[in-house]
């Protein structure tokens, strides 16, 4: 069965140009443009207008494209039916950029190890995006932080690490009060509109504290080089492998502190891979008793 032109259609329509559409699938741009044109010649409706090295969905394209979604679902069901794994292949799953340090390489060697047939592509994104890649059916996994609401009933949520709030600062100032620090010291925010970096916000209202914010990133391995660098201090969530800070950087615990990122996995009760999910959640639960 052949459904790479709905695949291409598909992901043009999520990556918003056909060059990346066109390099995730390996294939000439020349290809995927006789792909879409294919589609629009059956379909007999432009599916998507050019707007200078991007692509817009047009209305007979969007009209098109959840029901697109829907068979590719519906495909790789029936591949699963018949699959004597009863997984299809192809498995997506989405991850934040922290998770692929510690988390995403033991669920990968699980993949490895227990289903060898099965291939995965990773997708990263912020945690918010990934959570509604999952609920629109684009991912059939990810790995995110903790949503700051209820999830609904319809999927399966696991915790995998807790995550406490840490201050990041130079080893020479290790021994001075974190609060101190933070009065004193230029502050390197992690992004406040993620769900890990809210929680800077949440202690600094609850300690009363007003830094002075020098910049706002993103990336946690990008504050630990800034503060290595003497340019700041850094609340982030304790996210980093034992080990591998450099050693001009300290980890510094907060006094009573609670607020803690929890990162795990989200995933559909009726995914086709569901069992693969809840084996491998159990089997990293096990790893990490291990570990300590």
């Amino acid at each position: 069965m052949d459904t790479r032109y709905v695949d291409t259609f598909v992901l043009v329509a999520e990556c918003g140009s056909m060059a990346e559409a066109a390099r995730r699938m390996n294939i000439t741009p020349t290809a995927l443009a006789q792909r879409l044109h294919a589609l629009e010649r059956e379909f007999g409706v432009p599916l998507f207008s050019r707007s200078g090295r991007f692509v817009r969905i047009t209305e007979g394209g969007a009209r098109l494209l959840e029901r697109a979604r829907r068979f590719q679902r519906e495909v790789r069901a029936l591949k699963a039916a018949v699959s004597t794994e009863g997984f299809p292949g192809g498995l997506r799953v989405g991850s934040i950029r922290t998770a692929l340090g510690n988390v995403i390489p033991l669920a990968l060697k699980h993949i490895a190890d227990h289903h060898p047939g099965l291939d995965a592509t990773v997708e990263i994104g912020a945690s918010h995006e990934l959570y509604h890649q999952v609920t629109g059916g684009k991912v059939d996994a990810a790995f995110l932080v903790e949503p700051p609401f209820r999830t609904p009933k319809s999927f399966s949520w696991h915790t995998l690490r807790v995550e406490p709030l840490v201050l990041l600062a130079p080893t020479a100032l290790t021994g001075i009060d974190p609060d101190t620090l933070l009065a004193q010291e230029p502050l390197l925010r992690y992004d406040r509109r993620t769900w890990g970096g809210s929680l800077a916000d949440q202690y600094l209202q609850a300690r009363n504290l007003r830094p002075r914010e020098r910049f706002e990133l993103d990336s946690p391995d990008g504050l630990v080089t800034l503060v290595e660098m003497g340019l700041g201090i850094s609340l982030v969530p304790d996210c980093f492998r034992p080990g591998t800070l450099p050693p001009g950087v300290a980890v510094i615990p907060l006094p009573r502190n609670t607020l803690a990122r929890r990162l795990g996995v989200l995933w559909p009760h009726h995914s086709t891979y569901g069992r693969l999910f809840e084996t491998l959640v159990a089997a990293m639960d096990t790893d990490a008793s291990a570990a300590t």
